[in-house]
């Protein structure tokens, strides 16, 4: 006689049965939801749009229709006074910033000293663009495919390799780490910073054919305009040009026709130097100066970069003045 399963049985392996957390990735580890994320990393399609001065590209120009409280009044004006106005003591608020220079856009919001904490609408290009956390090295380390671990040593945290590093597909895994330079969260910063530095020193001989497909996970973390993203990208590209073992040189003059696609970002934070006059910067040992470092890695990429780094540079960064023709 067959016995019968009770009838609250199946009930209770339907119930057990465990469905991936999101179905993008196919795992149940998975614990960033990028289905979601639209927007395009290190783009500008997020920032404010600035009103389009018609004055800029004819000779019509938009006058607004003042009110008799439009004008000066006594009180109002700089004469007499030894501080600067502020904003509401000024002349009128018109809703074009660049309006005969009378106006300005609409007050800004203001931080704990009274200065403005969103100067996005008038520099634009020096702006944080966005940076989702959509990075193929978070994909692929949240759902195991990347043979990477963190060891939590006595003193501090070390990565850990699964496999000999020389024995991995750089082709495969190395933009993928280079694409984790982006990332801002632990513990995907920590991995992906210290595995490039991992895979170029043991793998020396594997950077170099591989220099193409880096190109665009490096442009994508310099137009983030995060400058600690930037300074940590910096920093990689220094030790990239020198990577190659007997000082061939061979990386740095591979990376020379991709100019074009990192030098324009650094040509605008490269006179972004902390001006302290005489006072002592306590800080130089942190290594976080924007301007120093850009300098820095222009300059590795002339000495490493061949004959053609130096004319390439001077291209796209007007100001870099040759360190090796003294």
């Amino acid at each position: 006689m067959q016995a019968r399963m009770p009838s609250h049985g199946m009930f209770d392996i339907k119930m057990r049965q465990k469905l991936p957390t999101f179905v993008e990735t196919g795992s149940c580890f998975d614990a960033t939801n990028t289905s979601g994320i639209k927007v395009r990393p290190g783009g500008l399609e997020a920032l404010p749009i600035k009103p389009v001065d018609v004055g800029a590209f004819s000779f019509s120009k938009t006058t607004p229709k003042l009110t008799p409280t439009s004008y000066l009044r006594k009180g109002t004006g700089m004469g007499g006074k030894l501080a600067s106005p502020s904003r509401d003591e000024t002349l009128p608020q018109f809703p074009d910033e660049d309006n005969a220079g009378r106006g300005s856009c609409p007050p800004s919001p203001k931080d704990a000293k009274g200065g403005s904490t969103d100067r996005r609408m008038k520099f634009s290009a020096f702006a944080e663009r966005p940076n989702p956390p959509n990075t193929d090295f978070r994909r692929f380390y949240e759902r195991g495919d990347l043979p990477v671990q963190i060891d939590h040593g006595g003193v501090q945290n070390r990565i850990a390799w699964k496999v000999g590093i020389e024995l991995l597909d750089f082709h495969h895994y190395l933009p993928i780490f280079f694409d984790g330079l982006r990332e801002v969260e632990e513990p995907y910063t920590f991995l992906a910073e210290r595995g490039v530095y991992n895979m170029m020193q043991v793998g020396s001989g594997k950077v170099l054919p591989v220099i193409p497909r880096l190109v665009h996970p490096i442009k994508t973390a310099l137009n983030t305009r995060n400058r600690a993203v930037i300074v940590k990208v910096l920093k990689v590209l220094q030790s990239l040009v020198k990577c190659d073992k007997g000082g061939q040189n061979k990386v740095g003059e591979a990376l020379v026709p991709h100019y074009r696609h990192i030098l324009p970002v650094l040509n605008l934070f490269v006179r972004q130097n902390a001006n302290l006059g005489d006072a002592m910067d306590y800080k130089q040992h942190k290594d976080d100066n924007l301007g120093e470092i850009i300098m820095d890695t222009l300059e590795a990429f002339e000495q490493n970069g061949g004959t053609d780094a130096f004319i390439n540079i001077k291209y796209h960064v007007p100001t870099f003045e040759s360190t090796l023709w003294v």
